[in-house]
């Protein structure tokens, strides 16, 4: 029961794609480094707002991420109508880094008007904004909810909309019943007994949209951990109305994955 996904007022779109991840994705101490060549505080201050910090597929966990300290080098190309791409020669300790991996940037597919910029992305601002993130291959795929503005490459999507109704889908999406539905109905499997979840897969997905009020608070408290995953699955199960029987198979269908 309920509404197919793609009827939601919600957009999924990919993360990232750099083109080159070993030369945009850089490691805290790199970022560090950067940051202590600029030569005036007005280069640093631009250049510590230029750097954000990115998640991968494999930090994406239930509810939350486990960010290990990995940053994004986010020379983006604008978006029209709304602001400029950024210019390197505004950055130069962002230059002296890229110029390192010169040759495989410009050749690079991925990449913006220039070879030290990244590829468009007319939704940009989407990752500042309150969001669901995936991974999109994986023997478990695991929702994560986040309002920190993180960046994520392209093994991950990410879902916005309206707050109440990304907790709605991150709880569903986390809990025993959707676990089950979803490699019940996923059109791919791939090597290792993983899973890929397109978006044409979950846009067909049929979701409640009339959930009680209570289930936003049970999955705000589970995403910052007052509340444990029982009560969120048992939450999802009695608004499907599932009787006794039925929850139990759920139940041991899960035990039986895990062995």
């Amino acid at each position: 029961m309920g509404t197919p996904l793609k009827d939601w007022d919600i957009k999924i779109n990919y993360g990232i794609k750099t083109g080159l991840n070993e030369a945009f994705i850089i490691s805290g101490a790199k970022r560090n480094e950067i940051l202590a060549n600029c030569k005036s505080e007005d280069e640093k201050q631009r250049t510590d707002e230029l750097i954000r910090p990115i998640l991968r597929g494999r930090d994406i966990k239930r509810f939350g991420y486990d960010w290990k300290n990995l940053w994004l080098i986010n020379t983006h190309n604008g978006v029209k109508g709304k602001f400029p791409r950024i210019d390197i020669n505004d950055y130069p300790a962002v230059k002296a880094h890229l110029d390192k991996y010169w040759a495989q940037l410009s050749n690079r597919e991925d990449q913006g008007d220039t070879p030290y910029n990244l590829r468009n992305c007319a939704y940009l601002e989407d990752f500042s904004k309150p969001k669901v993130m995936w991974k999109i291959i994986g023997c478990n795929i695991n929702f994560s909810f986040d309002e920190n503005a993180m960046f994520c490459n392209n093994a991950v999507n990410i879902m916005t909309g309206e707050r109440s109704q990304l907790l709605q889908f991150v709880g569903l999406m986390n809990s025993k019943l959707f676990d089950w539905y979803l490699k019940l109905t996923t059109e791919a499997e791939v090597q290792g007994g993983g899973i890929q979840l397109y978006v044409t897969t979950l846009e067909k997905t049929l979701l409640k949209l009339d959930f009680p009020e209570t289930l936003c608070s049970i999955v705000d408290n589970r995403i910052n951990d007052n509340q444990s995953d029982d009560i969120v699955n048992d939450a999802i199960m009695d608004a499907y109305s599932l009787n006794n029987e039925e929850k139990k198979y759920i139940f041991m269908a899960s035990q039986q994955e895990k062995l």
